[in-house]
């Protein structure tokens, strides 16, 4: 079975203003670098549909969920920039963008439970991590994982779910909303101390959280991953993993100071798949989340593509 890459152009209309680094050239790096090494040729591409307000109400509050979509309203009508927070702010085309971005996660949760696909890759924007039940924040406004995580468990029956999450800074939101839910077991690694300042007490015992200090490098997180996630993985046997996959640990990225490489990343896939393939059928959807210089986020996102579709590195 193939590999599903899921994003949609809507994605790309999320604007955040000139210089802000979540950035819709995020997404025309990735699709030009697939399309220059021809990767895109061994990928089942999918557009990713809307996500629905039963869906989005799975990890977010109603509340929540209602004055999201009037501020969007009221955006959209402007054609104004709000800010939500210091670093986030919504424009005319974020609403479409974030509900295809969840819609994307949700699809390819069924389109590999379905067998349709072995795996899947959503490259879609703005990202989720850090969108709690009832915030915006750190570029996220819909928390894409974690929708599509209660999808598996609420909706397909799915009975114990992992999610990843690799990006350099903590996964706030996905540990605000799936912290206590023990059919659920989140591993993460993040650069702490560093935003959004939190992580190093976690939030409930289904959570493995590894803060790594500043300048750490690939060998170091790989010593961290077998030590830390393996044996809990392992002994949790998840039936799909999920992967909050961030690009910022890259040596070359700014917005981060540690010191992975593609290497790394590749490394890390192959674990995931390995143990996907011992305990889940296979079953990985991985959601990209950060990664902002463009060569090191189009050489990555290719590097973790080729593992997830047997394609070798």
């Amino acid at each position: 079975m193939a590999t599903a890459y899921y994003s949609h152009p809507a994605c790309r209309l999320h604007d955040m203003g000139p210089g802000h680094p979540e950035s819709p050239q995020r997404l025309d790096a990735i699709s030009d670098h697939l399309r220059a090494t021809s990767l895109d040729l061994a990928l089942l591409m999918r557009d990713a549909p809307r996500a629905e307000d039963a869906q989005l109400s799975r990890a977010h509050e109603a509340g929540y969920i209602a004055e999201l979509r009037d501020a969007m309203k009221q955006v959209e009508a402007s054609g104004r920039r709000r800010a939500l927070d210091p670093d986030t702010s919504a424009g005319p085309g974020t609403w479409e963008a974030a509900l295809r971005a969840a819609g994307a996660a949700v699809a390819a949760t069924d389109a590999v439970i379905d067998g349709e696909a072995e795996n899947a890759f959503c490259a879609v924007r703005p990202p989720g991590h850090h969108a709690t039940r009832r915030q915006a924040m750190g570029f996220c406004f819909l928390n894409n994982v974690a929708i599509a995580a209660r999808h598996a468990l609420d909706v397909r029956g799915l009975q114990r779910v992992a999610i990843v999450d690799f990006d350099v800074h903590h996964g706030n939101g996905t540990e605000d909303i799936i912290a206590g839910d023990e059919r659920v077991l989140m591993v993460s690694y993040f650069q702490h101390p560093f935003y959004p300042h939190s992580g190093g007490v976690p939030q409930g015992t289904n959570m493995v959280n590894v803060p790594v200090p500043a300048y750490t490098k690939g060998p170091a997180v790989r010593d961290l991953i077998d030590k830390d996630w393996m044996p809990r993985l392992e002994a949790f046997k998840p039936q799909m993993i999920f992967i909050s996959a961030g690009f910022d640990a890259h040596r070359d990225d700014d917005l981060g100071q540690m010191g992975l490489v593609e290497a790394d990343y590749a490394w890390i896939t192959q674990r995931l798949k390995t143990l996907a393939e011992r305990h889940a059928k296979g079953r990985i959807v991985s959601c990209l989340e950060g990664g902002y210089n463009l060569g090191a986020l189009a050489r990555s996102v290719a590097t973790h593509v080729r593992v997830l579709a047997g394609l070798g590195t």
